[in-house]
């Protein structure tokens, strides 16, 4: 991602604001404020408290992991599954296709998109592959599955 990528957060007031993208100046209260963690690369993650509010709103969880880990482990609730070798796909599918398949709304460019995944890996890739499909409003759940686990239980499938 270039260094005009947007990233996208939940503010406090329930508006979306924009973070400052890597190389971009952050004043008071910008990215990293505020209990955010950010992953490898100055990439915004959420944490768990952050997800957890977001699910209060319009906002579409994609989990990438494969459909097994989904099945064996189990899920957060309120996401939808789609393997990361899906995606691109997925994300440029005709919405009547995606909403068969996905059984979900297929999103605008426009709506707020989290990725997830087991540890950060994955929906940090996703994140990637959203955004140069023009997605302006993409988050991920850098600490995923496992570090969901430590604060509640899983959905079972």
């Amino acid at each position: 991602m270039g260094p005009g990528a947007r990233r996208w957060w939940r503010a406090a007031s329930g508006g979306w604001r924009r973070a400052a993208a890597a190389g971009e100046a952050r004043g008071p209260g910008a990215a990293g404020a505020g209990g955010r963690s950010l992953c490898s690369r100055g990439v915004p993650g959420l944490s768990y408290q952050e997800l957890k509010d977001l699910k209060s709103t319009n906002v579409l969880h994609i989990d990438v992991r494969e459909r097994w880990e989904i099945e064996r482990f189990g899920k957060i609730p309120a996401s939808i599954n789609i393997p990361l070798g899906e995606l691109v796909e997925a994300l440029q599918m005709d919405p009547a296709e995606f909403k068969e398949q996905y059984n979900q709304k297929m999103p605008a460019k426009s709506d707020p998109v989290v990725f997830s995944c087991l540890a950060g890996t994955r929906s940090k890739q996703a994140l990637g592959f959203a955004t140069s499909l023009g997605f302006s409003r993409v988050q991920q759940y850098a600490g995923g599955f496992e570090d969901w686990v430590k604060h509640e239980p899983p959905e079972k499938k």
